[in-house]
């Protein structure tokens, strides 16, 4: 993706994040998640070796480094999507170390994934619906006697239809989801993700595969969450994007956590420099990570 994917408008940055030094690991001064000790291995191979880590409650937290990072296992870890060899961590207070994933949702964090999971056979408008918690209709008996869940069933209609017209989908509310573009079905995730009233949204690459034309409306609505109160934690290799709405940036690396701090200081830590080049810095990447290490070193020679 190019750099012209980034917001049109500077918004506005929280600061104040973090207590002393941004170091890996830092302590939060309000942070709404907090894992300790979570290791997750294939075979001999460590994925994800988090010691320990807070997000930020009320911002916009990226969580970048190279392919192969950890990232998307790290996610489906703290979602309830993978279990964990050992570990522990919290949302909100509460424990979710072996909650279901279901259950996770119904407590207020939501999730999207880097490969959209909209019901293609589905109208835009039932697949909005089923993101709807709470609904009565969803039991066989109670399912049998329109009369108690048809005036649920128009509001939460009512609401879906409001989403989706915020999204711009609304012309599209009776088209199978199998007809969108790759960018509207982000679109239609992640206004799925918010029938929920979720307090944390996690995303996993939003600008994966999305055409440029829709990457702003992206963009904005990222920057909306955060308006409307919610927490926001997202994977992304567009480096131009984490700086422009990113608060805070968590770098991992082989599974653990290498950097933590504001995007400019971020980019110019040395950790995060050799996490992206490591062993390469005499050679030809010849792999994806090459770009990111581009773009790495334009905003670097941006902000010289």
């Amino acid at each position: 993706m190019s750099s012209n994917s980034t917001p049109s408008s500077r918004p506005v940055k929280s600061v104040d994040l973090h207590i002393g030094d941004a170091v890996p690991g830092c302590r939060k001064n309000d942070p709404i998640l907090i894992a300790d000790g979570v290791r997750r291995t294939f075979g001999g191979l460590t994925a994800v070796d988090v010691e320990h880590v807070e997000i930020p409650r009320g911002a916009i937290t990226a969580l970048i480094g190279p392919n192969g990072a950890g990232k998307t296992t790290f996610f489906n870890l703290l979602t309830g999507f993978d279990k964990p060899d050992a570990g522990s961590w919290t949302f909100n207070d509460k424990p979710l170390a072996h909650v279901p994933a279901f259950r996770v949702a119904r407590m207020g964090l939501i999730r999207t994934f880097q490969l959209t999971k909209s019901l293609a056979l589905l109208s835009v408008m039932d697949n909005m619906k089923l993101g709807a918690t709470g609904q009565i209709g969803e039991y066989m008996f109670r399912a049998l006697f329109p009369f108690l869940w048809r005036k649920q069933d128009q509001q939460i209609e009512a609401k879906a239809l409001e989403l989706l017209t915020r999204f711009k989908l609304d012309e599209k509310r009776t088209d199978y989801a199998a007809s969108l573009s790759g960018g509207q079905r982000k679109l239609l995730e992640m206004a799925r993700a918010l029938m929920s009233d979720p307090t944390l949204v996690m995303l996993d690459e939003p600008m994966a595969g999305v055409n440029p034309a829709l990457t702003q409306s992206l963009l904005d609505h990222i920057l909306g969450l955060k308006e409307q109160g919610m927490t926001v934690l997202f994977v992304e290799h567009d480096m131009h994007m984490v700086r422009h709405i990113a608060d805070w940036v968590i770098v991992m690396a082989e599974g653990r956590v290498v950097a933590e701090g504001d995007p400019k200081t971020v980019m110019q830590n040395p950790a995060v420099i050799d996490a992206y080049l490591g062993q390469h810095h005499d050679s030809d990447l010849g792999s994806s990570d090459s770009g990111h290490v581009e773009a790495i070193k334009e905003l670097l020679d941006d902000e010289q």
